[in-house]
């Protein structure tokens, strides 16, 4: 049965096709390479897998909970709906959330897989283009394993939320090299790892860990990336290049913040969005759940130098700036840590 079937609502179009106009570089220098990304890049060979036989799909999913997360981790728990509805019901939501989350996950990972690509073709130095190379199989890899998990598994699937959707355009139809790497590679990349870090660790269900754990594994190295590219880059940038970034930084944190809302899934169960919107923007396990979100994006921002007054108060505003001084090598040393303890069965 074909992903179209599946959709939990009517999709506007088969395909999305994107209009954009950037240049292909050729560098005619091949023995000019940085250090750091010419390691990073002989890691992305090392660490490549093979989805068919590094995850055990034997393993099924519960059909009343099929990650088997915690009820808090739904984003209406706790509110007086939540209380009104019988176990049945309570079950459909359980699958249609989670159904939700990895659809928006599978839609986020072709979203790398074409921006990766793009990279390849207009980043002007070969030592990116050697690392993004293996990282355009890497997110090929991700989209086979999060669709064989819903079509599999799940059985339902969901369509691109909206502010994805608008995200990706932005990123993928501005000509600028890297603005490909800002929204991708640092903000919906750091976006999906913190996604994902709640998955591998809640789920309870050995395969939705499993598949999480080992797609960080391989998304830690995407973050660096981008942290190491930009970080050599954006201090050439003039004031007002900077600002320009700042800005366009502050609005996709704001619109990530709201990617998962998930009013898609009220309205197909027959739920009053609007009550429910209202509960989720008050509630504090939503604030917790957003601000949790960050964890990746706000250190990762503030080492390529995209530290301006704008960004700053954006995120005092959004109760995030407490995160600036994380170390993520070494959140993404531990990403790679429990990926290793899956294949030796210790989790």
């Amino acid at each position: 049965m074909s992903t179209m079937s599946r959709y939990a609502i009517p999709t506007d179009a088969a395909r999305w096709d994107i209009d954009s106009a950037f240049d292909t570089t050729f560098p005619w220098e091949y023995d000019d390479g940085r250090d750091a990304l010419l390691k990073l890049y002989s890691k992305g060979k090392r660490s490549q897998w093979d989805a068919e036989t590094r995850i055990d799909w034997n393993q099924d999913l519960d059909p009343e909970n099929p990650m088997l997360l915690p009820d808090e981790s739904i984003l209406i728990y706790g509110s007086p709906f939540w209380e009104r509805l019988n176990d049945k019901e309570k079950s459909e939501l359980r699958r249609h959330q989670q159904s939700w989350q990895i659809s928006q996950f599978l839609h986020g990972e072709q979203g790398a897989l074409i921006c990766t690509a793009k990279i390849v073709q207009q980043v002007p130095s070969m030592d990116a283009k050697y690392y993004a190379s293996t990282q355009v199989m890497d997110e090929a890899r991700h989209v086979e394993v999060y669709s064989r998990l819903l079509h599999d598994k799940f059985d339902l699937a969901y369509p691109i939320s909206p502010p994805l959707k608008a995200l990706l355009n932005d990123v993928l139809s501005d000509s600028r090299w890297d603005m490909t790497y800002l929204g991708m590679q640092v903000l919906i990349e750091g976006l999906a790892l913190a996604a994902f870090h709640l998955i591998r660790d809640q789920a309870k269900n050995g395969l939705a860990a499993q598949v999480n754990a080992y797609v960080m594994q391989d998304e830690a190295r995407h973050v660096a990336f981008g942290r190491l590219a930009l970080s050599d880059y954006y201090p050439q940038l003039t004031d007002k290049e900077r600002d320009e970034r700042e800005e366009f930084t502050v609005e996709a944190c704001y619109l990530m913040r709201d990617r998962f809302v998930a009013r898609e899934v009220w309205e197909t169960l027959g739920f009053p969005v609007d009550e429910c919107a209202a509960f989720m923007e008050n509630s504090k396990v939503m604030r917790d759940f957003r601000s949790a979100l960050f964890t990746r994006i706000v250190p990762t921002v503030k080492a390529i130098g995209l530290w301006g007054p704008r960004i700053r108060k954006a995120y005092e505003d959004m109760g995030i700036i407490g995160f600036a001084d994380i170390d993520i090598e070494a959140i993404g040393r531990e990403d790679e840590r429990i990926a290793e303890a899956f294949d030796r069965g210790e989790r």
